[in-house]
This record gives C-alpha cells, sequence and structure tokens, in this order.
C-alpha cells in the first residue's frame, strides 16, 4: 500500500479531543485522547480555555501519528470534526483569544434571544438560517463577547478580531493565521449565514450587530482548506474536509439519501434526518441545517437537538456520586423495579428541541421511599428514549412519507449501552442499528477529506460499505410504551413550569 495514503483527522469534542490516523480505506490503525476542563462561572454558563482545546488538538494529533508510525510526508489529508455553535474570538495579529470559549450548551443569552423574538425578529431567522433565536447558537455569544469584553467592539469595528467556531479556530492555528474560513455545515449553526444561498447574510448581521470584518470565509466542508504549518506536525498536511461534528456523523452513519436518519448520543444527543437538496422549513419546532456542501452543491437536513444525554450519566457519577463509572448505569437499571414511574427530566441547561425553553430546570418525579440509585439509573437512560422519541415524532410529521423500514442508526459514546439502546428501540417501536466501528464522527471527516484527495469513492458506493455491529428490535408492548410516553409528557410539563416556581420561592 502507498505510504502517502493515510488521513488524520481532529475530532475535537465537547469534554475531550480525538485524533484518529485512518488508512485508506477508512479502517482505523491508531488513536489518542485527552479530557479538558469544563467551565461553569455561573449557573448555566459555560465555557472552555481555548487554549486547551488547542493544546488537546496538536498533542492528540502527533501522538495518533507516533503510534501509526507515520510522518507528515505519509498523510494524504487531514480532516476536523468539532463541536458546533461554540464560540470564540481572537486577535488577528497574535492569534491571542480575548475570551474564553462560550460553548454551545451555554444559555447566558437567553434574554437577548427572548427580547429579538418579542420584538419581532424570530421570523426573518427562521427563513434565512432555519435555526431559532435560541442561546445555543453563535450569533448572541458573539454579540455579548464584544459587548463585555473591554475594548472589544472597537478592535472589531478596525478589523483587527476574528470571530470562529472551534473549527474556524482550529484551521487558523494549524496555519498559523494563513487561513480564516469555516466550512458550511459549522457556518450554518451561527444565525448569521443563510442556508438557502450559503452566504454570511447581511440582515442577520445588522440584527444583531456584528462588524463583517469578524467573519471566516465560507467553504465546501470537502475541499482543500490550506495546509498544516510544516513545524506544527513535522511538515505540511493538506486540509481537506472539515464538518460539524453531527453532520460529520451523519456522513458516517452513510446518510446520504432522503428520509435516512441518525442519532448520536455523546455529552448531548442529536437526531439528523437527511432531507435532501431543499432546504424545507419545519413545522415542528425543529432546525434545518446544511448537512454537506460539496462543489457548491449542499444538501440539507432536520436536526432536533438534545441538550443533556451522556452529560446526565456524568451527573450521576459526578455530581451525585451514586456510581464510579457510566458503564455501572445499564446493569443498574436492568435491575430496577419497573412499577416505580420514576422520572427524570434533564433539563440542567434548558430543553432543546421541540420544546425550547431555555428556563427549563431538571427535575425528578416519582420518587417514593423505596426508590434507590438503580431507578435513578434507569430514570436517566430512559430519558434518552423520551426525548428521542420528542425529536423522531415532530420530525417524522415535518418530513412525511418515510420508508417501512425506517432504521435509526445509532453512534456516540452512549450508544455502547446495550440496555439504553434496546430501551429506544423499544419507545420509538422502531429497529436501532449500531455501526461496526463507532467513532462515526471521526469517520465522517475523514470520508470528506479522503474523498477530496481521491481515496475514498463517491457517497453512493461509499453507503454500500456501511455494517452494523448490532441491531435492536422493538420488544416493548404497545400499550406500555404510550403509558411510560404519556407520563413522560406529565414530566416535561412540570419541568417547564419550574422557573416559575423558582421566582416565586426566591421572593
Amino acid at each position: 500500500m502507498d505510504s502517502v495514503s493515510h488521513i488524520l483527522v481532529i475530532d475535537q469534542g465537547t469534554t475531550s479531543t480525538r485524533s484518529i490516523v485512518f488508512d485508506s480505506d477508512l479502517r482505523p490503525l491508531a488513536s489518542a485522547q485527552e479530557e479538558f476542563p469544563q467551565i461553569y462561572p455561573h449557573s448555566g454558563w459555560v465555557e472552555h480555555n481555548p487554549e486547551s482545546l488547542w493544546a488537546t488538538a496538536l498533542g492528540t494529533a502527533r501522538r495518533a501519528m507516533q503510534q501509526a508510525g507515520l510522518r507528515a510526508g505519509d498523510l494524504a489529508a487531514l480532516g476536523i470534526a468539532n463541536q458546533r455553535e461554540t464560540t470564540l474570538i481572537w486577535e488577528r495579529a497574535t492569534g491571542r483569544p480575548i475570551f474564553n470559549a462560550i460553548v454551545w450548551q451555554d444559555r447566558r443569552t437567553a434574554d437577548r434571544c427572548e427580547a429579538l423574538e418579542v420584538a419581532g425578529h424570530a421570523a426573518l431567522v427562521s427563513e434565512r438560517t432555519g435555526l431559532r433565536l435560541d442561546p445555543y447558537f453563535s450569533a448572541t455569544k458573539l454579540a455579548w463577547m464584544l459587548d463585555t469584553v473591554p475594548g472589544a467592539r472597537a478592535m472589531a469595528e478596525a478589523g483587527k478580531l476574528a470571530f470562529g467556531t472551534v473549527d474556524s479556530f482550529l484551521l487558523w492555528r494549524l496555519t498559523e493565521g494563513a487561513v480564516h474560513a469555516v466550512d458550511a455545515t459549522n457556518a450554518s449553526r451561527t444565525l448569521l449565514c443563510n442556508i438557502h444561498t450559503g452566504q454570511w447574510d447581511d440582515d442577520l448581521l445588522r440584527l444583531f450587530d456584528l462588524p463583517a470584518s469578524l467573519l471566516p470565509e465560507i467553504r465546501d466542508s470537502a475541499g482543500i482548506f490550506g495546509h498544516t504549518s510544516p513545524a506544527l506536525l513535522g511538515g505540511p498536511i493538506a486540509i481537506r474536509g472539515i464538518a460539524g461534528d453531527q453532520q460529520a456523523a451523519l456522513i458516517g452513519q452513510a446518510c446520504f439519501t432522503p428520509g435516512t436518519v441518525k442519532a448520536t448520543y455523546g455529552t448531548g444527543g442529536f437526531v439528523l434526518l437527511n432531507i435532501g437538496a431543499e432546504a424545507r422549513p419545519s413545522r415542528h419546532r425543529l432546525l434545518t441545517t446544511i448537512a454537506m456542501q460539496r462543489k457548491g452543491v449542499r444538501s440539507y437536513a432536520f436536526e432536533g437537538s438534545i441538550f443533556s444525554a451522556g452529560a446526565s450519566v456524568q451527573w450521576l457519577r459526578d455530581g451525585l456520586g451514586l456510581v464510579e463509572n457510566s458503564a455501572e448505569t445499564g446493569q443498574l437499571a436492568e435491575n430496577a423495579d419497573a412499577n416505580q414511574p420514576v422520572y427524570l427530566v434533564p433539563a440542567f441547561t434548558g430543553l432543546g428541541a421541540p420544546h425550547w425553553n431555555a428556563h427549563a430546570r431538571a427535575l425528578i418525579t416519582g420518587i417514593s421511599r423505596g426508590t434507590t440509585k438503580k431507578e435513578f439509573a434507569r430514570a436517566t437512560l430512559e430519558s434518552i428514549g423520551y426525548q428521542t422519541r420528542d425529536l423522531l415524532t415532530a420530525m417524522l410529521a415535518d418530513f412525511g412519507q418515510v420508508a417501512d423500514d425506517l432504521v435509526i442508526r445509532v453512534d456516540g459514546g452512549m450508544s455502547a449501552s446495550d440496555w439504553t439502546m434496546q430501551f429506544l428501540a423499544d419507545m420509538l417501536g422502531l429497529m436501532v442499528e449500531r455501526p461496526a466501528y463507532k467513532e462515526t464522527t471521526a469517520m465522517g471527516a475523514g470520508y470528506l477529506a479522503g474523498l477530496d484527495a481521491g481515496l475514498l469513492p463517491e457517497p453512493e458506493i461509499f453507503a454500500g460499505t456501511w455494517t452494523a455491529s448490532k441491531r435492536f428490535t422493538p420488544a416493548m408492548a404497545a400499550e406500555v410504551r404510550d403509558r411510560k410516553y404519556r407520563g413522560w409528557g406529565h414530566a416535561i410539563r412540570l419541568a417547564t413550569t419550574v422557573e416559575d416556581d423558582a421566582d416565586h420561592l426566591s421572593l
């Protein structure tokens, strides 16, 4: 095999960064992973140190290459997948960030989003971007930094600052400032990109009071972005593929055909349904987003976001100390008392689609004297199935006709739990498929990079190579499924009244 046929992928996630080396058939050869700290300055605020993002990206890339026994000259392409919506600003002259990265989970701009909605701007935002006025997205985070960091707005107006999502920041650092760009999938998550034209929107820039000089150039997801600085990885490597993590997972799961669905369960949970070449609006409070752009041609997806999936299990472990490791939860859930109707609504940072309530807070209902950590674990894992059903019900209502043999392809850390995936199949009443290689986010970015490098086949051929490692078939009786889901609906209604109750108690 020609040695210049390997692909390096940097997969920069919410709690850790992983780098993987693939061969020319997209088989993983080596990987390295490193966690970084989460910063919580106030309730509902989440930040990352940008230097931690960069250090873990560069460090894991170097270690993965070393483990694979490869040098820069052996790599045909580098791909990047990244946590989306997370917002950074840095000085153009020095590359130094002016503030911590404000993470996609952060809710500090909820009041600003509500004010814009009350002022009647929601329809414009939705029509142009496919998104909602919600602090989840980048624009209000960006405006907050300009208005809060001393001197930032004046520097931005003078063209001295650069904005980027994490892919843009890594691209800038990898090229030592030579390239300020963003791929179309990440651009579509900022509230500033017109997804119909694939360009930044002047009306939206005025709405959020943001200077255009901050913005990176929007480019294809598969295409040449530039080359790494030779000093960083031992030589120049062509950067050929970039996608936001959820779109990268959609690609890695080979969901290229309209009507195919993937669900990723990491820190959060994200369900995407390929809707094809037309950016159709959602009538059920979902998002329309760019799924991929290649040679200037875009495909789109409906998306629903669960803000807390794996983060809920982390809370059981780190916040409550009920388990020592996440793997224990499946066994606890299996041994829980099924007759206790305990529900966890994990609205630790509000509720995502289709509820979109930034002020909802987490709660647990149905606790009795006999409730133990087993029932807590079960309620936590079941919340994944309930939230996914909320999303998929809305998604299929928007999409219309779907195949009779619809399946859900799953990935992410929580997909390793057989108990959770079986409950997901039971609650959806659909088959769930887990892929042979679970790191589909990295695989998607690797596919984009390898496709542009000429190493990998066109999407329709690549889709034929996808294989499942396990399938989960629904086994729950319909009446049980519906009864449990009605209980979830009651718990959701309670969670959305927590804000009012909290205001009353604080008086």
